[in-house]
């Protein structure tokens, strides 16, 4: 057995125990990709990402994420988690205030601003395309992961940022956080469609964050995600495209995670070249190390 650097996380998180976890191995090198899958199913969190010496010009380091049953190309919290790790561990340092992340999406720039418990981390996510809008009334798949979803504004839209998801408007925040999912029908459409699943979401005015979220995983497996930095990404981008975001500069916040025991916070920009920055606060909770 080898001993490796080992870190637990709360990402997009203000306080222990509001985030969405993650684990780190530090030191990576020689696990091959049996045993970092192995690793990822014990730790059982929905991430476990693993630090590699970068091989690409430029990058600060190099990143494998795995979840507990596959690989995983790009995830926003596994990205915006590693690099807090990274920075605490000392093994890269910010240029111009970036780091360079080397991962099977390419090489993606990461902000970090300010200091300490301050310090926020934001991944430049990959460009979003929108497949298509939706129409639950002619589309059975799609109005029945819908049904308990009272709609928003804007229509439903299918929009790929390196993951599909279904982005789904709700009336208000309260039908929105009340909502019980259809489960079979949201793994079905996500089956049906090569998709995550559904992305529910809510304005709300009068409130600290500008939306509250609720990203319905379908497949492989059906469960809700804490705090989706990639879903939160590709509805920014959505958003952007129908000059609907909301915030102001481009700027807003996202509350996610209270039905599943979380209170996430996600802040997410749009710049003027229309690149998504996904980011927020993270909170170390576990170091140690692993004996695998």
């Amino acid at each position: 057995m080898t001993s490796r650097r080992y870190v637990q996380l709360d990402v997009f998180a203000d306080r222990p125990g509001a985030g969405n976890p993650l684990a780190v191995v530090l030191d990576a090198a020689g696990l091959d990709d049996a045993a970092m899958q192995a690793i990822a199913r014990w730790t059982r969190l929905p991430e476990t990402t693993f630090v590699f010496a970068p091989t690409r010009p430029g990058a600060s380091y190099a990143v494998r994420m795995f979840s507990p049953r596959r690989e995983v190309p790009f995830a926003g919290h596994p990205s915006v988690g590693t690099a807090h790790v990274v920075l605490d561990a000392g093994l890269a340092a910010p240029v111009d205030g970036l780091l360079m992340q080397e991962g099977a999406a390419g090489v993606l720039p990461l902000r970090v601003e300010g200091d300490g418990a301050a310090r926020t981390i934001a991944v430049r996510t990959p460009r979003a395309t929108v497949v298509k809008e939706g129409d639950p009334a002619g589309d059975a798949l799609l109005g029945a992961a819908l049904a308990t979803l009272p709609p928003g504004g804007l229509p439903p839209a299918l929009v790929d940022g390196g993951r599909r998801w279904w982005l789904a408007e709700v009336r208000d925040e309260t039908a929105l956080r009340t909502a019980t999912p259809d489960w079979d029908a949201i793994s079905a459409l996500a089956r049906a469609t090569d998709s995550m699943g559904v992305c529910a979401y809510a304005r709300t005015p009068g409130r600290d964050y500008d939306l509250a979220v609720r990203a319905f995983v379908g497949a492989p497996a059906a469960f809700e995600d804490a705090a989706s930095g990639a879903a939160n990404a590709t509805l920014a981008a959505w958003l952007k495209s129908r000059d609907a975001l909301p915030g102001r500069d481009g700027r807003y916040v996202v509350s996610q995670g209270r039905e599943v025991g979380y209170d996430a916070r996600l802040q997410l920009r749009v710049d003027d070249v229309g690149d998504v920055w996904s980011g927020g606060h993270v909170r170390t909770i576990v170091t140690g190390q692993i004996d695998w």
